[in-house]
Formats: structure tokens, C-alpha cells, sequence
């Protein structure tokens, strides 16, 4: 099959480079990660990930996190899951 449908849509730079970024480190390009995505919508017969609309608590959660609020670090795995009682 060739590929000569184009795709153009207009997104943060920032953002843009940011998922470059991480599709690089897996060995993607922005075409084969949209062509992945693109399958994964077609093999789910829709998006293939759940898209919500956060609840006050998350929203706020995501406010006080983004202003360095209320974090709680770890040196590993093992004092997480101590502080988590697991």
C-alpha cells in the first residue's frame, strides 16, 4: 500500500518537540507514531486510551503538584511502598 495521504494539524512547539523527544528515545518518527496511532484507532473502533474529564479533586491535585505542593519524594521503590502501607 503507498502512502500519499497527508495529515496537517497545528500543535504547541513546545508539545510538538516534547513527543518527538520521546518518540526518538523509542525509536519512532512522527510518522510511524501517528501510523500506530491511527491503527490502534482503527483496531479499537476508537481511541485507545479512556479520555475523562478530571474531578475537582485531580484538578486540584494537578495545581498543587504543578506548584510543588503536597509532594511526597522517595529515594526508591521500597520507601514508596512503605509510605503507600503496601
Amino acid at each position: 500500500m503507498t502512502k500519499s495521504a497527508m495529515i496537517r494539524a497545528r500543535v504547541d512547539p513546545a508539545l510538538k518537540q516534547e513527543a518527538e523527544d520521546i518518540f526518538e528515545a523509542l525509536g519512532l518518527s512522527a510518522t510511524q507514531a501517528i501510523t500506530l496511532f491511527y491503527q490502534q484507532v482503527k483496531w479499537v473502533r476508537g481511541l485507545p486510551f479512556d479520555v475523562r474529564v478530571p474531578n475537582d479533586v485531580t484538578l486540584r491535585t494537578f495545581e498543587e503538584t504543578d506548584a510543588g505542593e503536597n509532594l511526597v519524594r522517595c529515594e526508591n521503590e521500597q520507601e514508596l511502598f512503605a509510605k503507600l502501607g503496601i
